[in-house]
């Protein structure tokens, strides 16, 4: 299931605080994902960007995860729908 409460950062600190394994977005600007990137990373979990590298606070495009299915979930981001 997908749930999206409205704001990248709620959405972060969610991962963060076990609440979502797991969460994606796109065209994201640095004050929407900078606090909650530092929380999902306290927290033991991984903040990359679609491409699996080590996310900056330049880049638009995030994947951030408990840690555990991030390659699951970026796999399943980055296969084709048929």
């Amino acid at each position: 299931m997908v749930r999206r409460p409205g704001a990248a950062a709620l959405d972060l600190a969610y991962v963060a605080a076990g609440r979502l394994e797991g969460f994606w977005e796109v065209k994201l600007n640095p004050w929407d994902v900078a606090a909650g990137w530092l929380l999902v990373e306290e927290a033991g979990g991984r903040v990359t960007d679609l491409a699996g590298r080590p996310y900056t606070l330049g880049n638009r495009y995030i994947v951030a995860t408990n840690g555990r299915i991030h390659e699951a979930l970026l796999e399943a981001l980055l296969t084709p729908v048929e």
